[in-house]
């Protein structure tokens, strides 16, 4: 594990990316955004916390293949309780792990704080914005996923989930393409449950769910529950999916897991295969 922790850190230290795309063109983002300007949520571990968000942004880290054929993508969520987005160790590492399997991976910046109508539009439109953009970003549009981590899990599973079909008005030709995701993998998702024993009201389960993953551990006490809560309501519903909980991992812990949710990269990628990416 420790050298697949260090090829992880070696390839992000050398990987480029494009530059960064506006997701709303300037003056027509629907809904709000930050009181305050955006600034950086200082914390020890050196991590990169983003706050105040008004001005979404998509990153884009795109995979070469050898055959020159569009690669798969995933719009990448990062977590942070909807209070901020910590851009590198939920955004711009699981770029770096997405490439080095072959798949493209942009990576969301959404508004913040506590603006979760906002994130769920900006994803959104990320999707849409990246399917119309497949043939200059050598994406293909028919896999294109969503990973999202804790409030970005929930992101990513309100986008796949949606109460309808989007949540904004349509604003010009982007709107066009579909903003359901393909395929959606949510690494400890918080918010899925209603605390009541059932799954959010803000989780359709009569929407066009795509095959979804869902990666816990059994000691996140906090959010596991939700997690639990969603497996069943997708088995009963009959909705292709797959539930891999691990007996330790805790939270938050991203590619930097020591315990038994260390492994959740590999079955990830598996998965994928399973369902005809990569």
């Amino acid at each position: 594990m420790i050298r697949v922790l260090f090829l992880f850190f070696a390839i992000t230290s050398h990987l480029r990316a494009e530059p960064i795309v506006n997701v709303w063109p300037e003056g027509r983002m629907p809904g709000k955004g930050a009181k305050e300007a955006e600034t950086e949520v200082p914390r020890k571990d050196g991590f990169h916390r983003i706050t105040n968000v008004s001005k979404p942004t998509l990153t884009l880290f795109q995979a070469t293949r050898k055959d020159g054929t569009p690669a798969p993508a995933m719009i990448v969520c990062p977590g942070g309780g909807y209070s901020y987005c910590v851009m590198d160790k939920e955004g711009s590492e699981i770029a770096a792990w997405l490439n080095a399997n072959g798949i493209s991976a942009l990576v969301l910046k959404y508004r913040t704080p506590n603006n979760r109508a906002g994130a769920l539009q900006d994803v959104q439109r990320a999707l849409s914005l990246t399917r119309a953009n497949a043939v200059e970003w050598k994406i293909n549009p028919k896999h294109l996923g969503v990973i999202g981590f804790s409030a970005g899990g929930n992101v990513a599973a309100k986008a796949s989930a949606p109460l309808e079909k989007r949540s904004y008005t349509a604003i010009d030709a982007v709107d066009q393409q579909s903003c359901l995701p393909d395929f959606a993998v949510l690494v400890y998702p918080a918010y899925l449950d209603d605390k009541s024993g059932h799954i959010s009201p803000d989780l359709n389960l009569k929407a066009p769910i795509p095959p979804t993953l869902i990666i816990h551990s059994e000691d996140d006490k906090t959010h596991v529950v939700g997690s639990k809560i969603y497996h069943e309501a997708l088995t009963a519903a009959k909705i292709a999916h797959e539930f891999k909980l691990y007996p330790t991992g805790g939270h938050g812990y991203a590619l930097h897991c020591e315990r038994d949710a260390k492994v959740w990269p590999d079955d990830a990628l598996a998965w994928m295969k399973t369902i005809g990416v990569r």
